[in-house]
């Protein structure tokens, strides 16, 4: 635990949250300036600023919880999709530096976007370029 994290304030009971789910691993509750009804954070009870941070187990655990709380989240605000993300790192507008999950919930037009229109204009890439990026995770990934 980080004693100036607020996740891992909340964890601990320290600041109030509206829990919606919890286990040994994860706690998941609704968050406290929501993008719209429904929109629940999904927290592994370890502290662990970024998903690179994440050990496996915790990794399966964390996405266990998102795997079965995304349905249940859409039913109870009667959303027609979700939105799923992670924000992960500062420079992708992390905020907390406390690995969480989002899952926003989505209704018929809504006005929202896709996760493709995050990241802003789209790189303009070279065939060559994109074979040298895949090879470079592939081989990262073999290792």
């Amino acid at each position: 635990m980080s004693e100036d994290c607020i996740f891992c304030r909340i964890v601990d009971g320290e600041i109030p949250a509206r829990v919606v789910y919890e286990d040994a691993d994860v706690l998941a509750f609704l968050d406290a300036n929501p993008l719209a009804p429904g929109h629940t954070l999904v927290v592994p009870k370890a502290h662990h600023e970024t998903l690179r941070d994440v050990p496996p187990a915790g990794g399966e655990s964390l996405f266990a919880a998102l795997h079965s709380l995304t349905p249940v989240v859409e039913d109870a605000v009667d959303a027609d999709a979700s939105n799923v993300a992670f924000n992960n790192g500062e420079a992708a507008g992390q905020e907390v530096p406390h690995v969480h999950g989002h899952i926003i919930p989505r209704f018929d037009g809504d006005g929202g976007r896709p996760v493709h229109a995050v990241a802003g204009d789209r790189p303009e890439l070279s065939e060559d370029e994109l074979d040298a990026i895949a090879d470079d995770i592939a081989d990262a990934v073999d290792e």
